[in-house]
């Protein structure tokens, strides 16, 4: 038998943006939940194995580390925004349970393996990129210095790296993720306002070869190589959740970027077509008509897009791969189709000023995609983004947030003030919810949407925490102002 091995999506935040496969972990407008899908996998390859997501369920951090005391051997999946909350948590696990195994995987240990093992001294070892086998073969009793993919401290405090683990290129050979969802998880926990509730969501491929600087996944977890489950694997997975989970109204493809091959994305359409389910997922401007349309008659409802910019020399700027003229071709497509599209923007990228902010608005607006996501640029380590912000003095802090969760602007560029873009959120989301026409449209979304109840919490949610950023920008205004005239009074 293996160890007894929890696999843990820590606790965070109130109403934390969560699961390991969020992009932007962090509180945000509206509660949110995604799926830790990179944990299932090896829960399901660990007999006696529970995969705990803790934020979803409301579990805090106390009940955290009582359920702890049953296991051997702890996993958890850690993010850059919850590093010091994380560290804290393993430390009181190990203390109530002191002969637990720990190991932390993610982004930041990817990136840092050295300050993991340094700044943790309860940490076992660390699992750098994909982790999945890495941790089933500890659990099984295969020595740190055999296993491929880890760090850890020798005998004698030495921190030593084993060589890089291989990609996982069998990717039909891994367990399915919605069966570990039927066994630990409660799915009607999750929610993201754009999806129809309850929904699941799952990979059907690893990797992005698209290479935008600030992408964080592909560029610390999963690799720019993109490997994919062959149609007839999804499609069997598919049928299966169908039949075990009657009462979720969507399933979202949570890929880097789902349909980047258009022969393997029209194939596996024909194959989810005769299910007559209702899927959603993510997608880049550069999908043509025809595989939009393969996608629509297969039952695709939503497409999360990653627009990111309206102006052009900040797509450049940040390697997208895109153009605002075919992003206007592409929804052109997909409204003339029936696709609803939420789209994905982002203030701060390198290159920003305060023209091409009113130029991603005004671009937006013409869009006029159903709903729209502004987040602020965050250079996550790790990234090309970071080591650009780094190298030029941009980042005035590190942490990204305000101890909350909420996300703060942390780059500031000459001109450009931290507290101008987190205004430019807010002012980017009035200009674009309170015109006529997409204020009709929410409404008559909660019209005929019976859940209406779901709707109203997440209106007031999304006032409430926009009352609270605007209170934190005018402080942080109010505060440059007190200590310019500070400075001018000194000089006088």
């Amino acid at each position: 038998m293996p160890l007894k091995t929890l696999l843990l999506n820590p606790p965070s935040f109130e109403n934390f943006d969560g699961g390991a496969s969020s992009r932007w972990p962090a509180t945000r407008e509206i509660e949110s939940y995604w799926y830790p899908v990179w944990l299932a996998y090896p829960a399901g390859m660990l007999e006696g194995s529970k995969l705990l997501d803790a934020p979803p369920h409301h579990v805090s951090a106390e009940q955290t580390i009582e359920i702890a005391k049953d296991y051997e051997f702890l996993v958890l999946f850690t993010s850059t925004v919850g590093w010091a909350g994380d560290h804290g948590l393993a430390r009181a696990i190990k203390k109530a349970n002191p002969t637990m195994k720990i190991c932390f995987v993610g982004p930041p240990v990817t990136t840092d393996p050295d300050r993991a093992l340094n700044e943790c001294e309860v940490l076992d070892f660390i699992c750098r990129r994909e982790f999945d086998f890495s941790v089933v073969e500890f659990a099984n009793g295969k020595p740190l210095n055999e296993i491929l993919g880890i760090s850890y401290k020798d005998a004698n405090g030495v921190i030593q790296h084993t060589p890089d683990r291989p990609q996982v290129e069998d990717l039909d050979a891994m367990p399915w993720a919605t069966k570990i969802y039927k066994r630990d998880m409660d799915v009607t926990r999750y929610n993201v306002p754009f999806l129809l509730h309850p929904y699941i969501s799952l990979y059907s491929t690893r990797g992005c070869p698209a290479q935008c600087t600030f992408c964080l996944w592909p560029q610390t977890l999963s690799g720019h190589a993109w490997r994919k489950r062959s149609s007839d694997d999804v499609a069997a997975e598919m049928a299966w959740a169908k039949q075990n989970f009657p009462d979720v109204k969507e399933f979202f493809f949570d890929d880097d970027t789902f349909n980047i091959q258009k022969v393997r994305t029209i194939e596996l359409c024909e194959k989810l077509k005769p299910l007559g389910i209702t899927w959603s997922c993510t997608s880049r401007v550069t999908t043509d008509r025809d595989t939009l349309k393969a996608m629509k008659e297969a039952g695709c409802r939503l497409l999360i897009v990653g627009f990111e910019s309206g102006d052009p020399q900040i797509l450049k700027n940040i390697k997208k791969g895109a153009t605002v003229e075919r992003a206007r071709d592409f929804v052109k497509d997909c409204h003339d189709l029936g696709l609803i599209i939420h789209a994905d923007f982002i203030l701060g990228l390198p290159g920003e000023t305060k023209e091409s902010i009113w130029n991603t608005i005004n671009f937006a607006k013409q869009l006029d995609c159903e709903t729209i996501q502004v987040s602020v640029a965050h250079a996550y380590p790790g990234t090309e983004f970071y080591d650009y912000a780094k190298r030029n003095d941009f980042i005035t802090n590190e942490n990204m947030e305000d101890g909350g969760g909420h996300q703060m602007a942390h780059i500031e560029y000459p001109g450009l003030p931290t507290e101008y873009v987190m205004e430019m959120v807010h002012k980017f989301y009035d200009e674009y919810y309170f015109r006529p026409k997409a204020a009709f449209r929410v409404v008559w979304k909660a019209i005929v949407n019976r859940d209406v109840p779901r709707l109203y919490v997440e209106a007031k949610s999304f006032m409430k925490l926009r009352s609270q950023r605007n209170k934190a920008a005018r402080a942080k205004k109010e505060e440059n102002a007190l200590k310019q005239q500070e400075s001018v009074s000194m000089n006088a």
